[in-house]
């Protein structure tokens, strides 16, 4: 298909489309494409002519009356209705037309004063941004929107004065996103996601309001225009959440002294409110302007000798901002496409940091010996760097890096370019007007991330400011990772990491640190790395520094009120305003692990992080995957064990026991499986040790059922290949520690003792009497039922019926329990007790009669007892009569009686509260204890006025006594 297309072109910009296909999109179509790259390309088959008005300029007027005749000729039924309007208002004297000088010209560009702009479609721009939003991140959504912040970016750099326009209509449907209102109504904090792009939103405008080069005019609307986004309600504020956080701890610029204001005082501070602070600076400072235009300004020589705020020792100029502020200056230089000028600026504000640096150094120098004995340092720095919302390490990073590239192209990043590989760097020495300087851009970007991340600084306030500062950690390592660390950069980090390591309250690693410091772990695991392999006692002594976590070491000092809002601690420790505090204990995990993975084969080293981490880690399950790591690495399977690391694993192991004993653990199973487990690779000395001091590492119960009962297995034996004097040591070793157990708790551990005891008749005998001292006071009757069940299935018979008495003397079973879990454990007692004769069985039938009180329960029994004759058990030396008893004489009797009165007392108590429905069910169990009655002499005569009775009693129950006198007469 063929398009008709029309671009206006002025000052080399498109200024303006149409195209016939009608396409919409922020971006143009492929066909105004088509014809821009046409016409790049071949620029002569596109023929150059002057504006049309120009050519009619020349003409005479036949020659005016000619043409404008032909055109109208040519096109007669589009343009005649056009043409003769036009004709009547130029022939009226008092036209609109006449009133003005001249004729437009569509073919002639703008005028010389006109600003330059890029055709934007307004109404597009806006379509769109409403579109992603409304899918809320989700389909790529949150992409699409990056794309379109890096555009706004590629515009400004291209000085394109759009870039402010379209970044005007993002954030008026920002505003308009009507999850705003409801998120606010809700009090719920928005997604990450939408989070991250709101900032993004907000350090856009700071750099927008930076622009070194932008008219009053334009900087004045800009700030009516964020003054009124501001402030409106829905506009989310700059440290996360709605109303339910304290606000961020402000500018540092505009820091009071009293830091401990209420937080009502402090200002309400939205996403905005940088860009509207912003909107104060300027460009106009000459000092300023001098270190951006030229990289040889040095201070004239004479001036070195006294104290300069304008230059360094070296001559170098400094730029004392504070430093957000002015990272936020070479992010809007940067962003302006001036490169140059962000460089020189970075430069300066790295010599300013260093001066810093070396004066806290000095200063630390000479407090420090009473710092170190209060243990307490105060934090110089409000306002930490990482996690900061103008992000100034990230940004000064990427300028330095930006310098290096190696790329032909010198593109801006953009933020979600994670599939590109990662970039190049090559060495480009700093221009600078000292000759001795001889560094690197690259070797200050590794410098400046180094002192950024070490900053020392108090952990912010609120969920979001705080994954925030994890964040751009991340972010800010992950892009350390890319850099190739040669002889230049290695000597950096050497010299950096051992300024953090002296560095007083300025540092995160130093001696040191406030209690409320961000912890330093993930930076730590990194250095670590890096480190390693050229100086590793600088690594070590780094990570180790760096394993403390010192909000869960102290409480907070009693005179600590500069942060009152800190001390809200109810469960003492435990910090609620930590909500990050997780992660950051998986960090400190994670930087003990990658020192107990290198310091393999090492006992030194190995020592000194086994105590590191035995002070500093306060999480069990932690440190429990801590000891599992330690026992991965040391038992490989190619190969010997690693003795050392073996036993580090084993000690973190008995830590976990201890820390867990009072406190159970959800895991603690797991756990004392697997520390039976580390014992036994360790070896027999292991297991005799965690045998004999089993109370301070288990209960009762796991010592037996789980750590003994391992021990003794035959798996064990195998795997440890024991000589019999060794299998005797930890055999009895495991004796005694069960009958300990079954002393301490014999409820829980009498039959995993007796278990364990089996093979030795002494210990097992001491065993046996712990139960029976234990039977009358410390155990129920399923626990007695269970041992002796134990015993009739070693042989021990009498024994059996001894504890099976003993747990009769424990149970009651009422009238109405015929579905008991113990009835089974009756029924067998009396059994056993049958199986052994007479005498056992006279014994045994008292106490059944005065615990059980269910009438079936008992007639069951009394079946079974008269269906064979007792001593069948066939005790060696007992002489058994074979004879079947009687249930008229002793003890069935006793049996029988209260057999038959159970059956009374339950139809009683069945008869108070019976309903119709039942009524067939109770004349089954009425026939049942018929058949009861019926075994004593005179049973027909007691039914018959049992029967009568109940006539008599429940007469009232007409058609349930019917009932009775249909069955029974």
């Amino acid at each position: 298909m063929t398009y008709k297309v029309a671009i206006s072109f002025d000052r080399c910009k498109i200024t303006s489309v149409t195209c016939g296909c009608g396409n919409k999109d922020i971006f143009y179509c492929a066909h105004v494409v088509a014809l821009s790259l046409y016409r790049i390309r071949k620029p002569d088959q596109v023929k150059l002519r002057l504006p049309i008005s120009e050519t009619l300029f020349q003409m005479n007027r036949d020659q005016l009356q000619k043409f404008v005749q032909y055109l109208i000729t040519a096109h007669h039924t589009e343009v005649l209705p056009t043409a003769q309007k036009l004709a009547d208002e130029i022939l009226s004297s008092n036209s609109e037309i006449n009133q003005v000088h001249g004729a437009p010209d569509p073919t002639a560009g703008a005028s010389i004063d006109d600003e330059n702009c890029w055709h934007l479609d307004e109404e597009q721009v806006r379509e769109q941004v409403k579109l992603f939003l409304s899918q809320g991140g989700y389909y790529g959504s949150g992409k699409q929107l990056s794309s379109m912040f890096a555009k706004v970016r590629e515009m400004l750099r291209m000085r394109d004065s759009n870039g402010a326009r379209m970044l005007t209509l993002i954030t008026e449907q920002f505003m308009a996103d009507p999850r705003l209102s409801l998120w606010r109504q809700q009090g719920t904090g928005m997604t990450d996601k939408c989070r991250q792009l709101w900032d993004e939103l907000g350090a856009l405008w700071v750099c927008v309001v930076l622009n070194p080069h932008c008219k009053l005019e334009e900087k004045t609307c800009w700030l009516r225009q964020l003054r009124k986004w501001g402030d409106m309600d829905v506009c989310p504020l700059e440290d996360g959440n709605y109303g339910n956080e304290l606000p961020n701890i402000a500018n540092a610029l505009r820091q009071s002294s009293n830091h401990s204001q209420d937080s009502l005082a402090r200002p309400r501070r939205t996403v905005f409110t940088r860009a509207i602070e912003g909107c104060d600076l300027h460009w106009q400072d000459s000092h300023l302007q001098r270190i951006i235009s030229s990289d040889f300004y040095v201070s004239p020589a004479y001036q070195r000798e006294g104290e300069s705020l304008l230059f360094n020792a070296q001559g170098q100029p400094l730029w004392l901002e504070h430093v957000p502020t002015a990272c936020a200056r070479v992010d809007a230089l940067r962003s302006h496409g001036y490169p140059k000028e962000a460089l020189r600026l970075t430069v300066a504000i790295i010599n300013t940091l260093r001066l810093q640096q070396q004066r806290q150094l000095e200063i630390y120098k000479h407090q420090k010996k009473e710092l170190l004995q209060r243990g307490a340092t105060t934090i110089t720095n409000l306002e930490g760097w990482v996690g900061h919302p103008l992000n100034p390490v990230g940004c000064l990073f990427l300028t330095l890096t930006e310098a290096c590239r190696l790329e032909e192209e010198n593109c801006l990043e953009v933020s979600d370019a994670s599939d590109s590989k990662p970039p190049v760097y090559q060495h480009v020495p700093v221009v600078s007007g000292c000759q001795d300087r001889g560094e690197s851009y690259l070797s200050l970007a590794l410098e400046v991330a180094l002192m950024g991340m070490g900053q020392q600084r108090v952990m912010p306030e609120g969920l979001y400011a705080q994954d925030k500062v994890c964040r751009n950690e991340e972010q800010i390592i992950a892009r350390l990772q890319d850099l190739e660390l040669d002889a230049v950069l290695v000597q950096t980090l050497r010299k950096q990491c051992i300024l953090l390591l002296e560095g007083g309250p300025f540092s995160g690693l130093g001696e040191v640190i406030h209690r409320e410091s961000v912890p330093m772990h993930t930076f730590a695991k990194y250095l670590f790395s890096a480190l390693l392999p050229h100086d590793a006692d600088l690594a070590y002594k780094l990570a180790l520094r760096a394993m403390r976590l010192p909000v869960l070491e102290t409480t907070a000092p009693p005179g600590d009120m500069t942060h009152p809002h800190h001390i809200v601690s109810v469960v003492p420790n435990r910090y609620p305003r930590w909500f990050t505090l997780g992660h950051l204990e998986s960090q400190q995990c994670e930087l003990a692990s990658t020192m107990l993975t290198t310091a393999k084969g090492d006992m030194l080293r190995l020592r000194t992080v086994l105590e590191a981490i035995q002070k500093n880690i306060h999480s069990s399950s932690l440190i429990f995957k801590l000891a599992q790591d330690a026992f991965k690495i040391a038992t490989p399977a190619d190969n010997n064990s690693d003795t050392t690391l073996l036993n580090v694993a084993l000690e973190l192991g008995l830590q976990v026991m201890r820390m867990t004993l009072s406190t159970l653990n959800w895991r603690r199973r797991e756990m004392v499986r697997w520390l039976v487990t580390c014992a036994t690779e360790v070896g027999v000395r292991a297991l005799v040790s965690i045998l004999q001091s089993w109370y301070t590492l288990f209960t009762p119960t796991e010592a037996t059922s789980i750590v003994a009962a391992t021990v003794m297995s035959h798996n064990t034996i195998l795997r440890l290949s024991l000589d019999y004097p060794q299998r005797e040591e930890l055999g009895s070793c495991a004796r005694t520690l069960a009958l300990q157990c079954a002393m301490k708790d014999p409820q829980n551990c009498a039959l995993s003792a007796l278990t364990l005891c089996e093979k030795d008749h002494i210990a097992f005998e001491t065993a046996y009497q712990i139960v029976i001292d234990a039977a009358s006071t410390g155990m129920t009757y399923s626990q007695l039922f269970t041992i002796a069940r134990y015993m009739e299935h070693r042989g021990y018979p009498l024994r059996a019926f001894k504890l099976a008495s003993l747990a009769m003397t424990h149970l009651n079973l009422a009238y109405n329990q015929d579905t008991h879990p113990a009835i089974n454990d009756v029924l067998w007692a009396c059994a056993l007790s049958h199986s052994l004769g007479k005498n056992e069985l006279a014994a045994i039938i008292p106490l059944v009669v005065k615990s059980v009180h269910c009438a079936t329960v008992l007639s069951d029994i009394l079946r079974r007892c008269t269906m064979t004759a007792p001593g069948l058990a066939g005790i060696p030396g007992r002489r058994n009569s074979g004879k079947l008893m009687s249930t008229d004489k002793a003890p069935l009797r006793q049996l029988l009686d209260a057999t038959i009165s159970a059956y009374i007392n339950t139809t009683h108590s069945r008869l108070t509260h019976i309903s119709p429905r039942h009524y067939g069910e109770f004349i089954e169990f009425l026939s049942k204890a018929r058949e009861t009655f019926l075994l004593a002499q005179d049973g027909h005569i007691q039914f018959a006025q049992f029967i009568d009775n109940l006539k008599q009693i429940y007469k009232g129950k007409k058609k349930l006594m019917m009932l009775v006198r249909e069955r029974f007469g």
